[in-house]
């Protein structure tokens, strides 16, 4: 079908011949309409939000609406045609009427898994509300139908209400029981860990937090996340198939624990990170730190890297002059990291790097690790450390299977360092970390080699990391650049270039997600305060690169949930940190518009 004109128009005949079909399908289907036919569709008015209803890009508003307080407004964008469904359990070879109001234009609705013919009604501008209307009749055998009402790609938002299938009921057979076995796990300042045990006929679970639905899962856990700090909260889950929802689980309490600063030493709480090329030149020129803007609150001086691979030996040789022309004295760089930490600002060295390959593989090399990186922070006198690891730094044994309680040495190892850093400095030692999303969101799909070998073993390597380190990290800033299509939350894989793949990517962190599928080994959320999004800061910088208009939608979408594309995220995170970027150098060749981008949207 042409996407720029939904439907051609038929000739005169053609179009009364279908008419006068269709009344005569409708008369004939209004004859075998039986005192027990009844409107199946839950929630058509969206009297209760979205609640019923999948949607790619929807939200519910109130006003336009046709009846009642509400109404659903869907936004077309890009590929998606802001499609919204529900499926319903129709009976076998039986009549249905499918209405509903829209207005907008190009309007759709349908019906799909007829067991005959879907079908499916538009109107082409409906500047008032309109009625659409159609009808079918199921096959022999089918039990289930999805109803739904979409847009069209390119045009502006459309509008429904009062959407309704009417017919016989089909035999949906009774509600599973209600949950047993309801513990918490897991308690941070911001979010509650859930498990139960499961429930035979149960096709998923409502999580209810103080008696308001606030998840469903297919899984026996949950974690239930944007919560506020030292305040208790009362929780119960439902199981739920077609038949609809179980009662009740009885009810478990956890308080959430007070606010912790997790290694947050005094950043404001909007910050830009960027790294500063004071080790090598490239095509970006050098950039000496004094003239580094004030906007940049968290420089990363890059890199520290090993003498040797498994040495655990990291030494910071300061970029020499024949290859940074400008490059300024060992004297000036260190006045240079003292006034910026005057300002406020914090100053890191960060280790590895596209080039420096880290593998802690003895506990030798992780003190040594611990000591000269010491070194170099009392050297030059810097707030912290940032990892980036990259590469093949991390990978995972195949026997390391379970990312909370990790078993390789180059794992266990890096943790141990980073540990015994954290100690040695205390609360003010700031710890940042920059991995790539194979070592990350890609998690969510493979842990390493996998329960049958053969996988990548460095997919999600960094888990076990950031889990045992999450209490004492100030700020994760997964590099959403250079990365091939990553599975989100949905299940849809995500592809870098636009603001949808830093929702997803962000989303994930703030939500948790289970690790390889399994629902009874999920990856925590981290709190909004430690994540920034990575972003390369011109094309030159990184594949991936995104306008700022695109940086100021995936901002709106997290922040405040609104502007958001095709991805629907698990929740609103006002207190996000911020942006990272690849690099400071980079901006500066592109005349600073990453920097105004995040200057402008925060102020």
């Amino acid at each position: 079908m042409d996407r720029s004109r939904p439907l051609a128009r038929r000739p005169l005949v053609a179009l009364l011949t279908a008419t006068a079909l269709a009344a005569t399908g409708t008369t004939a289907l209004a004859s075998a309409a039986r005192a027990a036919d009844a409107d199946l569709v839950r929630n058509g008015g969206f009297e209760a939000g979205l609640d019923g209803w999948s949607c790619t890009a929807g939200t519910t508003v109130n006003a336009p609406v046709h009846s009642g307080s509400s109404a659903l407004r869907a936004t077309p964008a890009g590929a998606d045609n802001a499609r919204c469904s529900q499926t319903v359990t129709v009976k076998p070879d039986s009549p249905y009427t499918l209405s509903g109001h829209v207005r907008g234009g190009y309007v759709y609705l349908g019906a799909s898994g007829t067991g005959t013919t879907d079908v499916s009604t538009w109107a082409q501008s409906a500047p008032d509300w309109q009625r659409l209307t159609t009808t079918f009749r199921t096959g022999p055998s089918t039990t289930r139908v999805t109803v739904y009402t979409h847009g069209w790609y390119g045009t502006g938002a459309y509008h429904a209400d009062d959407i309704s299938l009417v017919g016989p009921g089909g035999e949906t057979g009774q509600p599973p029981a209600p949950p047993t076995g309801l513990k918490t796990g897991t308690v941070t300042s911001t979010s509650v860990a859930l498990s139960w045990s499961p429930v035979a006929g149960a096709t998923g679970y409502a999580v209810y937090r103080d008696g308001t639905k606030v998840r469903t899962v297919n899984g026996t856990s949950a974690t239930v996340s944007g919560l506020s700090p030292s305040t208790a909260y009362a929780f119960q889950v439902a199981a739920v198939n077609d038949a609809g929802e179980s009662a009740r689980s009885a009810t478990v309490t956890a308080t959430t624990t007070a606010p912790d600063s997790g290694g947050d030493s005094g950043l404001p709480p909007r910050a830009l990170v960027g790294y500063l090329h004071a080790s090598f030149a490239n095509g970006s020129g050098y950039t000496r730190l004094a003239d580094v803007p004030d906007s940049w609150d968290v420089i990363d001086l890059a890199f520290g890297e090993p003498t040797t691979v498994t040495s655990g030996d990291i030494r910071f040789d300061r970029c020499p002059a024949s290859e940074c022309p400008g490059v300024e004295s060992d004297a000036e760089f260190k006045a240079a990291i003292k006034a910026k930490q005057a300002a406020g600002k914090k100053v890191l060295i960060s280790i590895g790097g596209q080039n420096g390959q880290v593998q802690l593989t003895t506990t030798a090399a992780r003190d040594m690790f611990v000591t000269s990186v010491s070194k170099i922070i009392d050297e030059y006198g810097l707030d912290g450390l940032d990892i980036d690891f990259e590469g093949h730094s991390l990978s995972l044994n195949a026997d390391d299977t379970d990312f909370r309680n990790p078993k390789t040495p180059v794992i266990v190892n890096l943790i141990s360092a980073l540990k015994t850093l954290k100690a040695k400095y205390g609360d003010g030692f700031v710890l940042t970390m920059a991995p790539e999303t194979f070592f990350v969101q890609l998690g969510y799909q493979y842990y390493g080699t996998g329960k049958w070998g053969g996988q990548d073993p460095r997919a999600g390597a960094y888990l076990p990391v950031i889990h045992a380190l999450r209490d004492d990290l100030t700020l994760l800033h997964v590099q959403d650049y250079n990365s091939g299509p990553i599975m989100g939350l949905d299940n849809q894989y995500h592809s870098m270039g636009g603001a949808d793949f830093h929702i997803a990517m962000t989303d994930m962190l703030l939500t948790g997600f289970p690790v390889a599928g399994d629902a009874n080994n999920v990856f925590p959320p981290l709190r909004a305060d430690q994540v920034a999004i990575g972003m390369p800061a011109t094309p030159n910088a990184g594949n991936g690169h995104v306008s700022p208009a695109e940086v100021t939608k995936a901002l709106d979408c997290l922040t405040k949930r609104t502007n958001c594309g095709s991805y629907a995220t698990h929740g609103t995170w006002p207190g996000l940190r911020g942006l990272m970027t690849w690099s400071i150098n980079w901006d500066r060749f592109g005349g600073w518009e990453f920097q105004r981008t995040f200057d402008g949207y925060f102020g």
